[in-house]
């Protein structure tokens, strides 16, 4: 990834992201029902890479198989590229951990950028308290074999009723996650810093008394060249 791309994504909200994406048609982006297990106060940004969880079935999912160094689970702590954040499809079930504290740190040392699932971590705590970015839908303590077979990875998912595709761009901030469609993330960054900085001056803005219309959206032409000035001013 382009790490030009990522410093300019660090610095812009999902709710703004949403914005630039529902303007291209896009309005089912945001990953639904997952929270940062700790508000980390900085944006999460990579490239997805991918693992699908199935239903399990008792006679494949018993706790032998964490023992085989090619289950998939395991794989994709090992595999998924420093940079990148592994995103699970645990089919928003979280009665059974998707990970725990011992695979996310394992992660957090290799680089990878963050984690999120539609399920849920174990051992949520202390994955809070980690260096890492890490999305869940709630705290929960069973293993994934008791619900869940690790299948695949690398491969399109659906994530919080999300298509995610492999490489696709995943930002995360201290409310929610949002897929960039990876052949857009260019344009829809630089939408959005320009974007982030009018909504700043608006903030401003509106703590100093000044009512909202004609300035969000802007249709009064003085704001316009309050906002040149403003951002000369800023250094924006």
């Amino acid at each position: 990834m382009d790490e030009t791309l990522r410093e300019k994504l660090a610095t812009i909200s999902v709710a703004t992201l949403a914005t630039a994406l529902y303007k291209r048609g896009l309005r089912n982006q945001v990953i639904q029902d997952v929270h940062p297990v700790r508000r980390k106060r900085r944006n999460m940004v990579g490239p997805a890479f991918t693992l699908r969880y199935i239903p399990a079935r008792e006679d494949r999912n018993q706790l032998v198989e964490f023992r085989n160094p090619e289950h998939p689970q395991r794989v994709a702590v090992e595999t998924c590229p420093a940079g990148h954040v592994l995103v699970m499809d645990s089919r928003k079930d979280p009665r059974a951990a998707s990970a725990g504290d011992i695979l996310v740190t394992r992660m957090m040392v290799r680089g990878v950028a963050g984690v999120v699932t539609d399920g849920g971590f174990r051992d949520a705590a202390i994955i809070g308290e980690l260096d890492i970015a890490a999305y869940h839908n709630r705290p929960s303590s069973p293993t994934n074999l008791t619900l869940h077979e690790a299948l695949d990875l690398n491969i399109p998912i659906g994530c919080g009723d999300v298509a995610v595709f492999p490489g696709d761009i995943i930002v995360g901030d201290d409310d929610s996650v949002i897929v960039i469609p990876q052949a857009i993330a260019d344009e829809v960054a630089d939408e959005t810093v320009e974007m982030t900085a009018y909504e700043d001056f608006v903030v401003e803005k509106v703590k100093n008394g000044t009512p909202i219309i004609g300035l969000y959206p802007r249709t009064q032409e003085h704001f316009a060249e309050e906002f040149a000035i403003w951002r000369k001013r800023e250094k924006r």
